[in-house]
């Protein structure tokens, strides 16, 4: 005898076996080479969608109340897992802890429901006492074995919601209409179900309409993000409107199905013993009776307005098409005033959808950035050596002194960038200097070529230098092609970028045509603007002199070089032995007031390279402010110190995370940073209105635990005066036999009463008005 089921119960089985199959998927997690809070993190948040799209075919309201706690914890719990990397350390213990006692609790009290009905439910008991013994291991752990916790728990979480889909009971989608009138408790009255019948009737009916309106505000939604953004036949440029767009419809369920039904739902149910004492007195009077001016009218208008929105919001339970439809039509309007106030507020990192294209394009180019660099690099040199890329600057040899200047992530094109612009051309200006050299995120916020005239060309117009680049994880974002066309060679332009196709497999929207273009058009910008560029071959590269070497190292997307970039590198610290050694680099070793190396094993093995070469200076952008720390070395180099700057205030929003650090919590006893604390905390409280005022005073107290005043930071960027941006120039001075780092803000040079410092930093006999220098002897 054969089964026919109906399309609601085979919805239940396929989402349940998603859900199964993704229990196995993070189980597996702990067995295997993976992030593994982000990538169970991923699959809690997948689980919570699926839970409250399959909770809305639930005949039973206590069943579907269960649906949207359970995907709300779910999806809190994803969200704080995948951000594990932004949260403090202890932060992801006590959310686990806290999330597993919740549900713990949630889970008995069903168990307790249940039980005292008579019918007790197992799965409840069981997954109480797992949790219980979750949150007992975390306590005896003590933060150990953490990644085997979240994937044990969440493989255990994500079965036991499978296994309550299977076991739910499911409305019936050809009498919708009475199914919500029985779910409601409304009397059991013909008037109420020929009611019900005829809005579920008026609802099919007007579906159209509605598709059609969603289609044309979501239309309007993706020309406004392609008016804003600007669009070219990059990858990026093409699909930035669309992920952008895509941001808007997620914003706009979220706040839908987690925010306003919710909140609609609990109003309904305060309201709900109003709406049947007026059914009951509506229903006394048959309708045909009710007198033109009566009162029944009214609430009759009011009953059946209630009715309809019940019944919209169970229909959208019986096909994921009418969830998503139900869900865009409530929240897309939110969704869009949100996405045309956010920029106003200047918290556009975090609630702006087009800046969220940068999010997708960072995972994008960090799984492919050292193929990339690899296969660009071997199509200009097969089998580099110590002397390759080598730049050679006009007045830059084994005599006289020289200079050069080092910008750090410049590329927003607001007023933080352009009012470094007359400096940095009054400094580039002197005999002295030599080049200019950018240091990471050249061009915010996905290094796309048509942001390049407005973000490089326009605030370095002026500069008659040659200005040559390392990339930045932004730069990375289309490929390194707007880099690659501006900085390189036409002839390294060309073959990096084809080699970049070949590796991609061809997978790509370039052909011979657009990159023939794409240079083409960086060759007319420069021509225009009169910038020197388009002199390197490589994203990193070199120049040595006799007594001293400068070598740019581009650390990608993940702090970590590849392995044909490192075997250059070693080559070139062995050509550099002897010499005055300073290295520019993509991250920093030491930021925000502590130490970054031990983010990866790769870059923890880069820095012990730096250290084995005894190089002098490690300086790096990445981190958008100014930033000294002296480094003791230990074992074989005791007695001598390696430098480290943060040399990253060029133009991107301050970064506040150093200012605002503790200073008996810095990682080393020497340091210093700029902007100091209180010039900035002045600066922020003068401009921050009642809406940020809550998580300023949380983040002044708190550290803004549970995540840092440095991630923080892009929503306290203010581009008015004062401005704390800078960058630094480098002095080769052989006639004094040293080497003399000044920094410059945007009214001059930077004095000490400015920067913000502990004991040691400032030379003996300085004054606080005096310019800020860093001198070393070149031997």
């Amino acid at each position: 005898m054969s089964i026919k089921l109906t399309q609601p119960k085979r919805q239940q089985l396929i989402i349940a076996g998603i859900v199964f199959l993704l229990a196995i998927m993070a189980f597996s997690a702990s067995f295997r080479k993976l992030a593994v809070l982000e990538y169970v993190g991923g699959l809690l948040i997948w689980t919570a969608i699926l839970t409250f799209i399959q909770g809305f075919q639930r005949a039973v309201e206590t069943d579907r109340r269960s649906a949207r706690n359970e995907a709300i914890i779910t999806l809190l719990l994803g969200l704080i897992y995948v951000n594990a990397a932004l949260l403090k350390g202890s932060a992801i213990g006590w959310f686990m802890l806290l999330f597993f006692a919740i549900d713990a609790f949630a889970q008995a009290r069903l168990f307790y429901i249940s039980n005292k009905k008579g019918k007790p439910i197992l799965r409840y008991a069981l997954a109480a006492l797992g949790n219980l013994l979750m949150v007992a291991g975390i306590l005896l752990l003590k933060g150990k074995g953490q990644e085997w916790i979240v994937a044990v728990s969440g493989a255990f979480r994500i079965a036991g919601i499978g296994l309550e889909m299977l076991a739910c009971k499911l409305g019936q989608p050809d009498a919708i209409g009475v199914d919500v009138a029985t779910a409601m408790a409304l009397p059991d009255n013909p008037q109420v179900r020929a009611s019900a019948e005829k809005i579920a009737d008026e609802e099919e009916e007007r579906a159209p309409i509605d598709r059609g309106w969603i289609i044309s505000f979501i239309l309007i939604l993706f020309f406004i993000h392609l008016g804003r953004m600007g669009f070219d036949r990059s990858a990026s440029g093409i699909l930035s409107p669309v992920v952008a767009l895509i941001g808007d419809l997620v914003i706009a369920l979220i706040l839908s199905f987690f925010i306003i039904l919710p909140l609609h739902g609990l109003l309904r149910k305060s309201t709900r013993p109003v709406e049947r004492g007026l059914w009951k007195w509506v229903l006394k009077v048959p309708k045909e009776n009710w007198k033109w001016y009566s009162l029944r009218h009214v609430a009759y208008w009011w009953l059946e307005r209630r009715l309809r929105l019940s019944i919209r919001q169970r229909k959208a339970g019986y096909s994921l098409a009418t969830a998503i439809r139900s869900g865009l039509q409530t929240g897309l309007p939110f969704a869009a005033l949100l996405a045309a106030i956010v920029p106003v507020f200047g918290m556009s990192w975090y609630f702006d959808t087009e800046n969220w294209a940068a999010g997708i394009w960072d995972g994008w180019a960090a799984n492919r950035t050292d193929t990339w660099r690899a296969a660009m690099i071997k199509s200009v040199d097969p089998s580099p050596t110590g002397q390759s890329f080598m730049l050679h600057p006009q007045g830059v040899g084994d005599a006289g002194d020289f200079s050069f200047i080092v910008i750090g992530d410049p590329g927003e094109g607001d007023a933080s960038q352009l009012v470094l612009h007359n400096q940095i051309v009054k400094v580039s200006e002197k005999p002295e200097v030599k080049f200019a050299v950018i240091s990471s995120d050249v061009v915010y916020p996905d290094g796309a070529m048509k942001d390049y005239e407005r973000k490089f060309w326009l605030p370095l117009h002026g500069v008659s230098k040659p200005v040559y680049a390392i990339p930045g994880n932004h730069d990375w974002y289309d490929a390194l092609d707007g880099f690659a066309v501006t900085f390189y060679d036409s002839a390294s332009a060309a073959k990096t970028m084809r080699a970049r196709k070949e590796v991609d497999l061809n997978i790509t929207t370039h052909t011979a045509t657009s990159i023939h273009d794409m240079i083409a058009e960086g060759a007319r910008l420069r021509k225009e603007y009169g910038v020197p560029t388009g002199y390197q071959q490589a994203p990193f590269f070199q120049v040595q002199t006799k007594d001293f070497a400068f070598i740019c190292v581009e650390t990608g997307v993940l702090r970590r070089v590849d392995e044909v970039q490192l075997q250059w590198l070693k080559q070139a610290l062995e050509l550099a032995k002897g010499k005055f050694t300073m290295v520019l680099l993509g991250h920093p070793f030491y930021a925000i007031g502590e130490y970054q190396g031990s983010m990866n094993e790769d870059f923890a093995a880069l820095h012990q390279l730096l250290r084995n070469y005894h190089v002098k200076i490690a300086m790096a952008g990445d981190t958008h402010d100014l930033e000294y720390y002296q480094e003791p070395l230990k074992g074989a180099d005791s007695g001598q110190v390696m430098h480290h700057f943060v040399n990253g205030g060029g133009g991107a929003y301050l970064s506040i995370g150093a200012a605002m650090k503790p200073k008996n919590e810095m990682p080393e006893k020497v340091w210093a940073h700029y902007p100091a604390q209180a010039p900035l905390v002045q600066k922020i409280e003068s401009h921050n209105g009642w809406l940020k005022r809550p998580a300023w005073n949380w983040t002044k107290k708190y550290d803004g635990w549970p995540f840092s005043a440095e991630w923080l930071s892009a929503a306290f960027d203010y581009n008015v005066a004062p401005f704390f941006q800078s960058f630094m120039e480098i002095r080769v001075e052989r006639s004094q036999k040293r080497i003399r780092l000044l920094a410059y803000t945007a009214q001059g040079p930077l004095t000490w009463q400015e920067l913000e410092k502990s004991e040691g930093v400032m030379p003996p006999g300085a004054k606080p008005e005096d310019a800020v220098e860093w001198v070393f002897p070149m031997q």
